[in-house]
């Protein structure tokens, strides 16, 4: 039976091993122990699934609680996958922001045909800049 939390401490090396076993870690700095601490210390609405004492799934997000949640990380262990934990674990983050706040994310390409079929609408006005890219004039 999976447990789901609210903002239930999670470890550092909890959070690697889901990343790693959804696959997402493809995508996170989880050789970077400092930089995934701070992630978990800032994000400021964590919703996990527990199967027992291990950590199978994880949404993490940044929000304002009002107008929008940046649902940063959404990662669920492989061996949990199509058992509608994802589904819940964004369910259970959009009954605690804000009745008029809106959950946005950034697909990993894999789950690109996902998002839309549970009803997300796809947004083509994103962009991204790295911490490495210089902001100026065009």
């Amino acid at each position: 039976m999976i447990r789901y939390a609210l903002n239930e401490t999670v470890t550092v090396d909890q959070f690697i091993g889901v990343l790693e076993a959804s696959g997402l870690g493809e995508r996170r700095p989880i050789h970077d122990r400092d930089c995934l601490a701070s992630m978990l210390e800032h994000g400021n609405l964590t919703i996990t699934a527990w199967d027992a004492d291990k950590l199978v799934g994880i949404a993490r997000s940044v929000t304002d609680f009002s107008y929008c949640c940046y649902l940063s990380d959404l990662a669920v262990d492989r061996r949990y996958q199509q058992d509608g934990i994802g589904l819940e674990l964004q369910r259970q983050t959009q009954a605690r922001i804000g009745e008029h706040c809106k959950i946005i994310l950034l697909s990993a390409p894999a789950a690109l045909t996902y998002y839309p079929k549970i009803g997300y609408t796809k947004h083509d006005g994103a962009f991204l800049i790295g911490s490495d890219d210089k902001l100026g004039r065009s």
